[in-house]
């Protein structure tokens, strides 16, 4: 994997994640980091984490908005909750986080380093280096609030640390990947999320590199207080200093700023493919999996989009608003979460998990399928449109147990006593 992947616009969003929603999140982002690393390993882990693509569509697939920039902050304060209880059995540690939790990293590390063995003050030094490289080196407009750092028990890292910018009201988001980094200048990067700034001052390009040995030798010779006069004599003339470097073209994830999911945020084929595999291949092909109580057809439907992000290729995460069919979203977009089914997929994937631990693979087996069936049938698939799936999940929101931080979706009014009955989701 490259070390540096892609980029992605990150509309910034205010607000909190809801207590009913964010146990959810921790308790499903917890079990797919543990199917995972149970499917391909620690280090496949921490190389999905680091791809942006993949990471947006993760936090989609868990109820949060598929396009903010909340999703981060979302996501990896899921993952240290969720994973702290298993991280001596399954070896990945998640430290950091926003504000106050990100400047305790360090401390974290060497804690971990302690009980684990590898060497915490050099991954503390790591940190400090990766947060001063986002904000000093490279110079961007944009203010880091968020560091999340996630390390395995081999001393293999990857982090995910956000800035923003309030006046644009826009976020950036940078990836870190351990895997191939051979120093913290010349392209470090795993990735970087953001809005495109046009030229900004990037000291850590390794086309920058005789721009740093220069300020190197201008602040041995000179020294600092001599440096400080040239530059107000350069600002009284109003000097305009060298255009600065500018970001090669990278893979750029475009998210726009509107809320609501539209027709042309989602890969039409893809969906029909998640639709058709779930619809035509749940009730034959996975027998086992359906014997956990109260999962019906819905559900098998919401498995295929998790099965999509545990199993699936990286050129297929290029549309997080499709995974956003899944379970919704807090701000009922695309719809209100259904809690009843989002229990579900966490009850299913828990069971297949723990069925897997006692040698037990077939419901894990299923998940594999059921992804490979979605690739399989999206060529031939037909489905309903975009528009039209929104609408049939509101409609059936109340049966769900739809739910958003404006509270319980209520019954249709036009709904009969027969009609308001909770169905099997």
């Amino acid at each position: 994997m490259s070390r540096r992947s892609g980029s992605a616009d990150l509309p910034l969003h205010g607000g909190r994640v809801p207590r009913w929603l964010a146990d959810r999140m921790t308790k499903l982002g917890a079990l797919m980091a543990e199917a995972i690393v149970r499917e391909y390993g620690r280090d496949e882990l921490l190389r999905r984490l680091a791809h942006p693509f993949w990471f947006q569509c993760f936090g989609a697939v868990m109820g949060m908005d598929w396009h903010s920039s909340g999703i981060t902050t979302s996501v990896i304060g899921a993952l240290k909750r969720g994973l702290a209880p298993m991280s001596g059995e399954l070896g990945i540690h998640v430290c950091g986080g926003r504000g106050k939790h990100s400047r305790a990293t360090p401390a974290e590390l060497m804690g971990i380093g302690e009980r684990v063995g590898f060497d915490g003050a050099a991954l503390a030094q790591a940190s400090r280096l990766v947060a001063k490289v986002d904000s000093a080196a490279v110079q961007d407009g944009f203010d880091l609030y968020l560091h999340g750092f996630v390390v395995s028990d081999e001393g293999r890292w990857v982090v995910i640390q956000q800035g923003m910018n309030g006046e644009r009201r826009q976020a950036r988001r940078y990836h870190w990947l351990s895997e191939g980094l051979q120093g913290f200048l010349d392209d470090p990067h795993a990735a970087v999320d953001g809005p495109g700034q046009g030229r900004i001052i990037n000291l850590a390009d390794r086309r920058a590199r005789d721009s740093r040995d220069a300020q190197l030798e201008l602040l041995h010779t000179l020294g600092p207080d001599r440096i400080l006069r040239e530059l107000q004599l350069l600002e009284g003339d109003r000097a305009r200093p060298e255009a600065p470097l500018q970001l090669g073209l990278l893979p750029h994830l475009m998210l726009p700023d509107h809320h609501d999911v539209r027709a042309s945020d989602v890969v039409t084929r893809r969906l029909h493919g998640n639709l058709a595999a779930a619809a035509a291949n749940g009730p034959r092909d996975f027998t086992e999996l359906l014997q956990v109580p109260g999962v019906g057809a819905r559900t098998v439907r919401a498995l295929a989009m998790v099965a999509e992000v545990l199993h699936g290729a990286p050129c297929r995460f290029t549309d997080p608003a499709r995974f956003s069919m899944a379970h919704g979203g807090k701000d009922r977009h695309p719809f209100p979460v259904p809690t009843r089914v989002y229990d579900h997929t966490i009850d299913v994937l828990k069971s297949a998990i723990t069925q897997s631990k006692l040698g037990n693979d077939e419901r894990m087996a299923a998940l594999r399928r059921l992804d490979e069936q979605s690739r399989r049938l999206e060529r031939d698939a037909r489905g309903p449109s975009v528009p039209g799936l929104i609408a049939e999940e509101r409609r059936l929101s109340h049966a769900y147990g739809g739910r958003s931080v404006f509270g319980w979706e209520p019954a249709p009014p036009e709904a009969t006593p027969l009609a308001k009955k909770r169905t099997q989701p």
